[in-house]
């Protein structure tokens, strides 16, 4: 008879772990929402609540941890839900990997707001959750987990105040603030004792975005940069590089006489290296010729000087290629190269995974262009699409003289999804946390550029464009908090995780007891 009831107790159980599970996974991807293209910004300061309530009201510390990693699950594929025409299936395991990493956040989240919080409980809440999730946000942001796409400041990229913000601390100080305001939330609505905690989080999250917003100045002026972006549009069949060349030299042709300081091409605008090829490179430079300014291309092909594949981009000035290249550091996985090739190789038959790894570069470069009256003109960091997403590239390309920041890219293989409006918006931050001006230009949209605070400039060229965009940039020689202290704001969420760690192991957040408890007595239904 034991047997049977436990069985009808555990399959009420199990139906009921199933329906929390997948509310988790419902809850953790509810904030895709706030990024591009849907764009509900504002969303993000609400959207972490239905998963925080989700987890305080687990019944244990292992429910807990599974209501982080399936909201993990979910925010992940949310998130990453347009890699399915590369990744198809093969989408989902990652996902549940790379959700792992919120299973030991939910233990926290519960351990924090669980029952009725102390109010130095509710306190430590407010700043180890949002500090939790911002380690989170660090890990993930290695290169071979994916990189730093998705993180949640990052839907933070039109408001002003956020990008002020940025310009202090990154985008990680953007996270923080988000987070936080979605714990304050849910201890002033659901948490009766501690209300008065929430309010008080609620008025400082409010006072640390006015001070970002009226105390931290815009960058100063110093000048300004000429840039048109050649954006030449989709060309498919055996024959589309070449179609797609000829329209990208068509659209730069048309640019003569428009005093430019630079003209920009996306990603692998050119399929061979033109220092093996004189006569590409003899186009090339009659292009240059022909606008008066140095042309920036970006070559995905073998090196003719090393073997291997390299994505690299040139300058190319009006008497020939200047000798300037940058490689490609930073390689998207799959996309780019496999790991572990000799493992995981087979995926290459089920998705468009790389048949060929690319080779990295070794070391960022900044060139210089040629300035007036044959002098030195702005001095440009390059990088190439995924690089854009990692805030420490572009920090590190300012800190050497960078003036000018050029992101080439291209997201063709996704171009009926959100990835190319969040590509392009990820050059937004990057802008503000540098102070220097930043034009992401892109072989089929979207196409921007954006001042040193981070203002966009201009209309964006969308994904069904065919043309150029010349843009006048302000440029500035500011350092930004950011620049100057880099990711001040992950070191502080390590102390704060750690010290709210320790407090609990040695009991500093402990409920008293209340008396001795009785033993429970046995029923049949218990």
């Amino acid at each position: 008879m034991r047997s049977a009831v436990s069985g009808s107790i555990r399959g009420p159980v199990r139906r009921r772990g199933g329906v929390r599970s997948l509310l988790a996974v419902g809850c953790g991807a509810l904030p895709a929402l706030a990024f591009p293209a849907p764009g509900l910004w504002w969303w993000a300061y609400l959207a972490l609540v239905p998963w925080l309530l989700l987890i305080r009201t687990a019944p244990g510390a292992r429910r807990a941890g599974l209501d982080g990693w399936f909201g993990g699950f979910g925010f992940v594929l949310a998130v990453h839900h347009w890699l399915l025409p590369s990744l198809h299936v093969f989408l989902l395991p990652l996902a549940a990997l790379l959700g792992l990493l919120w299973l030991p956040w939910g233990w926290l989240v519960r351990s924090l707001l669980g029952g009725v919080p102390s109010p130095s409980r509710a306190v430590a809440a407010l700043l180890a959750v949002p500090s939790g999730w911002l380690l989170i946000e660090l890990v993930r942001s290695w290169e071979g987990l994916g990189g730093p796409w998705g993180l949640l400041g990052a839907s933070q990229w039109e408001v002003p105040a956020a990008l002020r913000l940025a310009s202090v601390g990154g985008v990680w100080l953007v996270s923080l603030l988000v987070v936080a305001v979605n714990t304050a939330v849910v201890l002033l609505v659901a948490v009766p004792g501690p209300r008065a905690v929430g309010i008080a989080g609620l008025a400082a999250c409010a006072l640390v975005a006015g001070t970002a917003a009226w105390g931290v100045g815009t960058p100063g002026e110093s000048g300004t940069v000429r840039v048109a972006l050649v954006q030449p549009g989709v060309f498919g069949g055996p024959d589309g590089p070449e179609r797609r060349l000829a329209r990208a030299e068509e659209l730069t042709r048309s640019l003569a006489g428009q005093r430019l300081d630079l003209v920009v091409w996306g990603e692998s605008g050119v399929g061979v290296d033109p220092a093996g090829r004189p006569e590409l490179a003899a186009r090339l430079t009659a292009l240059a010729r022909a606008v008066d300014a140095p042309l920036l291309v970006n070559v995905d092909a073998r090196r003719a000087d090393r073997p291997g594949i390299f994505k690299s981009a040139v300058l190319v000035g009006p008497t020939g290629l200047t000798g300037e290249r940058y490689d490609k550091m930073r390689l998207v996985p799959f996309g780019e190269y496999v790991p572990a090739r000799a493992v995981l190789g087979w995926v290459t038959s089920f998705g468009k995974a790389a048949q060929e790894d690319r080779r990295r570069g070794t070391e960022p470069v900044v060139m210089t262009l040629p300035g007036p009256g044959g002098g030195q003109g702005p001095r440009v960091g390059p990088l190439v699409c995924f690089e854009s997403a990692f805030p420490d590239m572009s920090r590190r390309l300012v800190r050497d003289g960078a003036g000018l920041l050029v992101v080439q890219s291209s997201t063709s293989t996704f171009q009926e999804s959100w990835a190319p409006a969040q590509h392009a918006s990820l050059a937004a931050l990057r802008a503000a946390e540098t102070g220097r001006p930043v034009v992401h230009a892109t072989l089929t949209g979207v196409s921007a550029a954006y001042g040193p605070d981070g203002r966009r400039i201009g209309p964006a060229l969308g994904t069904d464009a065919s043309a150029v965009a010349v843009r006048e940039l302000p440029l500035s020689v500011a350092t930004t908090g950011y620049v100057r202290w880099g990711d001040w704001p992950l070191y502080g969420a390590l102390a704060v995780v750690g010290a709210v760690c320790a407090a609990e192991g040695a009991g500093a957040f402990r409920r008293p007891a209340s008396g001795p408890r009785a033993r429970r007595a046995r029923t049949v239904r218990g």
